[in-house]
């Protein structure tokens, strides 16, 4: 509990000011959340969460892609779903979307939003900011419904751009407490043969952006 309260803290103090601006300057280097949205694919009256919901952009986004589908977002910055509330809103989402405050190691969707299960979860640019992202991950499959998927985009390991842009954007991310996780790929592996899931990988833009999806069998 102290760990959740005190990541909240941080997340808040990281976010308090950037969350106004941050959409504006993300968009040239989160690379990789468009192709992740447009691949998720749920069910046509099938319901989407989104674990670090942030300012609520791709929950938006992803509702306008799939205009029948139910929208749930869980955060645990309080003034990340503060701006996340008023994006929603401002997109006509309100009746559609559920946000709610939670941790996303351990939480209950069922107490949150009156449900156990979610056709699809996707996670993006959060894995590299949550000490027990691995732990959130295995949270995540185990609220899958049949045919369900996780999916989740996050910063790869540059394998193929030169070694001075990675040392760059490795030192700089440092900056704001993000960890790229270069085993990404290889937990989605592991997580898979214990929840008898299927795994794909895709790399994107020379090794700048991973997006691991984890399916379970119908």
């Amino acid at each position: 509990m102290f760990a959740k309260i005190e990541h909240g803290r941080l997340m808040d103090r990281v976010y308090r000011h950037q969350r106004h601006f941050y959409d504006a300057t993300r968009k040239y280097y989160l690379l990789g959340r468009d192709p992740m949205i447009a691949g998720l694919n749920p069910p046509e009256r099938g319901s989407i969460l989104e674990i670090g919901c942030g300012t609520g952009r791709n929950l938006v986004l992803a509702g306008e892609a799939y205009p029948k589908t139910s929208l749930y977002g869980i955060d645990i910055s309080n003034e990340m779903l503060a701006t996340a509330r008023k994006k929603i809103a401002a997109a006509g989402l309100g009746k559609r979307a559920h946000l709610a405050y939670a941790d996303a190691a351990d939480f209950d969707p069922e107490a949150l939003f009156g449900r156990r299960q979610f056709d699809r979860i996707f996670i993006s640019y959060a894995v590299s900011m949550i000490p027990q992202w691995q732990a959130v991950m295995r949270e995540a499959v185990s609220h899958l419904t049949p045919g369900g998927a996780l999916h989740v985009v996050d910063f790869g390991d540059l394998r193929d751009l030169p070694g001075f842009s990675k040392t760059a954007l490795y030192t700089w991310l440092e900056w704001y407490h993000v960890t790229p996780r270069n085993d990404l790929f290889d937990v989605a592996d592991v997580i898979a043969v214990e929840s008898k899931t299927e795994t794909e990988a895709q790399r994107l833009y020379r090794g700048f952006a991973w997006i691991s999806v984890i399916r379970r069998k119908a």
